[in-house]
């Protein structure tokens, strides 16, 4: 067992559950927020849910789901070299996915058009919606009950009037102060395997070649070293080495810059990370603009790319239609979205028909949401 840092976030000061349980007996309290994310239905559903290419795309592309294990992967090897909680981490890796609808990025935009009169929708307040309140799975309450530094943790971005009204877990954004080191390790984890992993995929779909990606310092570096050491490597095992090699030199630069900044700080508890000034998990300047450039990189030959584009669209129609259909007739919906309508006209709860229909489509996953759109609009589908 590593011994925590002295600015790591320990179970004993933290700020507790929203609802009062008797604690666990054989397992700490960030490890139960991790065990009741990995059992919740919108942890299983991102199996199904588009990480770059739709999920009926193929079967070695990645998901939402394996994105969300990558990421806590390397988000628990990061916290371990720097002595910080480890459970809390990966509790934070695992939820910060929990929201993002169907198609990916291109639901996410679909759905906040839909909802532009209504506070729009982004996937990072979505994910802490689904385990503050959308998971039903327990007799006590709704959602997951979870500690607020996960909570706080899943919530990356937040603008001031959101901030507002989400209460305490809002208020770091409104002071502008930082969140916790666990949380700012789970962010850079997410980054170095969206970016690194998204190289690979783009790569087995063809989309993206090597000859493209040498153009980038940080795939050149990795490829020069791998034709070195191994030069009558090929095929997949060449893409692997390379991109393992290229997690691994932004993971080390990671954890190099991070443990200088920390010794600078000086930092005695927990708490004074939130007065730091500015992040404390940080790549060197070195680092910055090798990681940007890659990213913008994607951006222009992958994500932007006129096959992902059409896959883009494709979704994006499917999101609004279904929006549509459902806000135009709510007897469209299935009888518990149908019940949380009635609800909320009837001023029980506070969220509105356009909110309950959002939730439910986020909650989809890619091919359930191809499936619900030919039920409603294809002529041969009539159930």
């Amino acid at each position: 067992m590593v011994s925590l840092a002295p600015y790591a976030t320990t179970e004993i000061l933290s700020r507790g559950r929203r609802f009062e349980e008797p604690p666990p007996r054989y397992r700490g309290e960030f490890q139960r927020d991790r065990d009741r994310i990995v059992h919740c239905g919108a942890f299983r559903r991102l199996e199904y849910k588009t990480q770059v290419f739709v999920n009926h795309e193929g079967d070695m592309f990645r998901t939402r789901l394996t994105h969300s294990i990558e990421v806590a992967q390397i988000g628990r090897s990061i916290a371990r070299a720097l002595h910080l909680n480890e459970d809390l981490t990966e509790a934070i890796a695992l939820a910060h996915d929990l929201g993002h609808p169907p198609f990916g990025h291109a639901g996410q935009e679909a759905l906040n058009r839909c909802m532009a009169e209504e506070g729009g929708f982004e996937h990072n307040l979505q994910s802490l919606r689904v385990v503050d309140f959308l998971e039903e799975r327990y007799a006590s309450f709704n959602g997951l009950n979870l500690t607020f530094e996960a909570r706080e943790g899943i919530l990356k971005h937040c603008s001031l009037a959101k901030a507002y009204q989400l209460g305490e877990v809002g208020r770091r954004f409104i002071e502008g102060s930082q969140p916790s080191l666990e949380a700012q390790v789970a962010d850079f984890a997410d980054a170095i395997a969206y970016n690194n992993h998204d190289v690979d995929d783009g790569l087995r779909c063809g989309i993206l070649t090597i000859e493209q990606l040498e153009e980038e310092p940080l795939f050149r570096r990795q490829y020069a070293e791998v034709r070195h050491a191994h030069p009558k490597l090929r095929g997949r095992r060449l893409i692997h080495e390379i991109i393992r090699r290229m997690i691994n030199a932004q993971v080390i630069d990671l954890l190099q810059q991070s443990q200088r900044l920390l010794q600078q700080a000086n930092l005695r508890h927990s708490e004074a990370v939130r007065s730091a000034g500015r992040p404390l998990i940080a790549f060197s300047e070195e680092m910055v603009p090798l990681h940007q450039s890659l990213k913008q990189f994607l951006r222009r030959e992958l994500y932007n790319h006129y096959r992902v584009h059409r896959m883009t669209t494709k979704a994006q129609q499917t999101v609004t239609a279904l929006f549509t259909a459902f806000n135009e007739d709510n007897g469209l919906l299935p009888p518990e979205a149908q019940q949380r309508v009635a609800a909320s006209r009837q001023g029980e709860v506070e969220e509105t028909t356009a909110r309950v229909i959002a939730d439910y489509i986020a909650g989809m996953t890619d091919r359930y949401a191809i499936t619900e759109h030919k039920r409603l609009f294809h002529p041969d589908e009539i159930t």
